[in-house]
């Protein structure tokens, strides 16, 4: 079938007989940079041991075949047999000897004998005819081969329907969310040529991108206006580089993109090596602020200061969807609304320092979802961690002469405090009131908290500093968690809810002190008497909370 002659005349250009197994360093034009070996087989059935382990040790197979014989037994033996190995590698067809059957155009050749087997092989990766006499598309075939490897068609296409793979099609969706800078829906030319330095390095001319508008016109006239070009003519063009076997340039544009070959974001792009020491906490550095001002402002379409359902949807088009955590916490309840309910920009941010101080890691892999790298003035990537801080440890107030705490200057602009307090005594009352939003009591039943829950607003210091603060309820895990140090570690300042009206309520507060004695030592306190509104009453212990 002429294998042999294949395989000498790409390396040495001269016909000799079969050759040893041979080593392409990547100098050779190759792509990707990898290093190819090439070994040649024998299909005698006294040498198919030795042709099933080579089999086996493949990244791709050129399978050869030159006459009706060979042809016949490619989809009769050949293909069958690899399959019977279990192999799973990509498959090259190459019609050899085109010398000899000159009266034969190669589109004959394509559509009759190897669409056909393409069509039932899925594994058949893509086809080629060559002449190694006449040294036509030796090197081609070979370059088929190693991009076979480096970059596969499989993940990105179906030959069968025509058409790019859902998991491809998501991700060039993505590709294309970030691209458009100003989410009107289409890649302007100014996007589009950003698009085009940033994947392939070089400048786009005015007559290629006519000629890419003109060629995705061609099978969908709606999908490039004059703002640009649309979501389905992006999606439109890449199934054209997929259909004339550039599928090499989709995975550029996905590498370029963080993509693996499994077409998920790589994890190390999700999950970068961040780490928080012990009593430390990790907060938005002024870029992460800034992106995430920037992503509020770019998705609030009707400019009335929140994100309603459909605004935060687009906006976390690129990603899997709202943080797990967040819709654990009922967001967007746990932040600052307006009157219609959408989320402000204080609460927005409020929302996001949350989840930086507490799930670092969260925000990080968002960052990524959202493009951070990409959204910096710099012409290479920069890394996610760049939009958080690490803050430094957090140091306990000491005692004074007088045993009470002396508070140092915190630096931080994040703090936690702990809601504790018996059932009644007004704990989710004070969330609601702390993000402007009173508890509705007219049903007069009463719904104890099984979960915790945390809130978190910005709050203005004496003298303009504002932080954000996460008030937490720890509800029914209340003891587990004050009796956990990793999780009291976060905390920074206890508050202490009693109902001023009801006699049994302040007894739980030095029950709980006694039964956690380390408390004392653990941050400051502030003690609440709630309900204020109501009489107040002689509490039934044996200390009244002014003197305790």
């Amino acid at each position: 079938m002429g294998r042999s002659l294949v395989k000498d005349v790409f390396v040495t250009s001269k016909i000799q007989a079969t050759l040893p197994q041979i080593t392409i360093p990547p100098s050779i034009g190759t792509p990707e940079n990898v290093t190819t070996t090439i070994v040649d087989t024998s299909a005698l059935p006294r040498e198919r041991t030795e042709l099933n382990k080579e089999i086996r040790k493949a990244n791709v197979i050129l399978l050869v075949y030159s006459d009706h014989y060979s042809y016949e037994r490619v989809a009769l033996f050949w293909l069958p047999h690899f399959r019977s190995l279990a192999v799973n590698v990509p498959v090259v067809l190459c019609a050899n000897k085109s010398d000899l059957s000159k009266s034969t155009s190669t589109d004959q050749v394509v559509d009759e004998e190897m669409l056909p087997v393409m069509a039932e092989f899925k594994e058949i990766d893509s086809c080629i005819r060559t002449s190694a006499r006449e040294h036509h598309n030796i090197n081609e075939l070979f370059f088929l081969c190693q991009k076979a490897v480096t970059d596969p068609i499989a993940p990105l296409f179906d030959s069968k329907e025509s058409a790019l793979k859902p998991a491809c099609v998501s991700a060039l969706q993505r590709v294309f969310y970030l691209c458009d800078r100003d989410q009107d829906g289409y890649l302007s030319d100014t996007e589009i040529h950003d698009f085009q330095f940033k994947c392939f390095r070089k400048p786009l001319s005015d007559l290629d991108l006519t000629v890419i508008k003109s060629s995705i016109q061609k099978y969908s006239p709606e999908s490039v206006t004059e703002k640009g070009i649309s979501q389905s003519g992006f999606i439109q063009l890449n199934k054209l580089f997929a259909e004339k076997g550039r599928h090499e340039t989709i995975w550029l544009i996905l590498r370029t993109f963080h993509y693996t070959e499994s077409l998920s974001l790589h994890s190390s792009f999700l999950s970068p090596k961040f780490d928080v020491p012990a009593n430390s906490s990790a907060e938005l550095s002024p870029a992460g602020y800034r992106f995430f001002v920037d992503l509020f402002l770019l998705h609030d379409k009707d400019n009335d200061g929140g994100l309603s359902p459909s605004e935060l949807s687009t906006l976390f088009a690129p990603t899997p969807g709202l943080p797990s955590q967040w819709l654990d916490n009922d967001f967007p309840s746990c932040t600052v609304r307006n009157d219609a309910g959408y989320v402000t920009l204080q609460g927005w941010l409020a929302q996001w320092s949350m989840t930086t101080f507490l799930f670092p890691n969260i925000t990080l892999s968002y960052l990524a979802y959202f493009g951070f790298d990409t959204s910096l003035p710099s012409s290479n990537p920069q890394p996610t961690t760049l939009a958080l801080t690490v803050t430094k440890p957090r140091k306990r107030p000491p005692h004074t002469t007088a045993g009470r705490r002396r508070l140092p200057p915190i630096s931080r602009t994040v703090l936690q405090a702990f809601i504790i307090g018996a059932p009644y005594s007004g704990k989710s009352i004070l969330l609601h009131t702390f993000l402007g939003r009173p508890l509705n009591t007219t049903s007069g039943t009463y719904s104890p908290t099984l979960s915790p829950s945390t809130v978190v607003n910005t709050v203005e210091l004496p003298g303009g500093k504002q932080v954000t603060l996460l008030l937490s309820d720890l509800a029914s895990h209340e003891s587990a968690i004050l009796a956990n140090p990793s999780a009291l570690s976060k905390c920074d300042i206890l508050l202490y809810t009693y109902d001023s009206s009801d006699p049994h309520s302040f007894a739980h507060i030095p029950a709980l002190r006694e039964k956690h004695k380390h408390l004392d030592e653990c941050c400051p306190a502030i003690f609440v008497a709630t309900k204020a509104d109501k009489d107040r009453v002689t509490q039934d212990y044996e200390m009244q909370p002014e003197d305790y």
